[in-house]
């Protein structure tokens, strides 16, 4: 067991990992195949997996900050290239765009499909992954990704039905600086070009879930500004935790890439803490240890520098 001095939490030792890339799955009616990367310890036994969706326009090489520490923390973790990544740039007359959202669901369902088939491409994996521990994580579009794989519903711009797409071997969900309700608090942009984010319905995902909210993450897709990032959190029922991030906007310093341009916010201490907390629960979520998920509940409870983590 280690502790952070910048955030005062605690962790396991890290453990050296590897990662393959890239894994290849047949996609019928996709118009590519699915081309994943699996990040695992090289040691032990019994591992829970990690089942993590980019944000828009990313692919499976990005969020090596997160991907890497839960990795080195005891956990197998796949990402997949989703259609709306820079990779593929899909046209906007495509008619797979208006369906990125659910295409998305259907890569992580396929995953979780072949899960024995990526876990014996990874050498020295085979036998050492628990199937039945699987927790779906996101930032972003991929938030609601893994939403909606815990039962949030999302009303399909086409068929105006919102259907349940929730997948039941996906215990638990973590969901970084995710959208939140659509309606008439969406910004006209919103609205155009993000369709799937007009009518969500947060009061069905009854899973376990954490939310990382940034309390600067002024977002142009709705006119609440920062809040709409914690409905996930607000309006979700069952057993949820909400860590906010002091000074964190979208990328909540820095965690979809090492030295990333992107960043507007850039703290390492920022990136610590929510690679220490998000290990923490995803420790305690799955069963494998709650001291440091304690820990930091009472650490943040109120008046720490970096962030505030509550639970209802």
């Amino acid at each position: 067991m280690t502790t952070h001095r910048t955030t005062g939490l605690t962790g396991p030792a890290p453990t050296p990992t590897v990662s393959v890339r890239p894994l290849v799955l047949s996609a019928p009616g996709r118009g590519a195949d699915l081309h994943v990367r699996v990040t695992a310890p090289v040691t032990g036994t019994g591992l829970p997996v990690v089942l993590f969706a980019h944000g828009f326009g990313s692919d499976l090489d990005g969020y090596a900050p997160l991907v890497d520490h839960w990795a080195s923390g005891g956990f197998v973790v796949v990402q997949a290239t989703h259609l709306d990544s820079k990779r593929f740039g899909i046209a906007e007359d495509d008619p797979r765009r208006p369906e990125m959202w659910r295409h998305r669901v259907q890569d992580v369902r396929r995953v979780l499909d072949h899960l024995g088939t990526l876990e014996a491409a990874v050498p020295g994996l085979a036998g050492r992954v628990d199937h039945r521990r699987v927790v779906a994580a996101g930032h972003s579009f991929g938030g609601q990704t893994a939403g909606i794989l815990v039962g949030l519903r999302v009303k399909d711009p086409q068929t105006g039905i919102a259907e349940d797409l929730s997948d039941a071997r996906v215990m638990a969900s973590v969901q970084l600086a995710t959208a939140g309700r659509g309606g008439d608090e969406l910004t006209p942009f919103a609205r155009e070009n993000l369709p799937w984010l007009r009518d969500q319905d947060f009061s069905r995902i009854t899973a376990p879930g954490l939310v990382v909210a940034g309390d600067k993450d002024d977002l142009p897709l709705s006119t609440r500004g920062p809040a709409w990032t914690t409905d996930p959190y607000t309006l979700s029922r069952g057993d949820k935790s909400l860590l906010t991030v002091h000074g964190g906007e979208h990328l909540l310093g820095g965690i979809s890439g090492y030295r990333v341009a992107e960043t507007t916010d850039e703290d390492p201490e920022r990136v610590a803490l929510v690679q220490q907390v998000t290990l923490a629960y995803l420790r305690h979520v799955t069963g494998v240890d709650h001291g440091d998920w304690d820990t930091a509940r009472t650490v943040l409870a109120d008046g720490h520098p970096l962030g505030r983590l509550e639970s209802k």
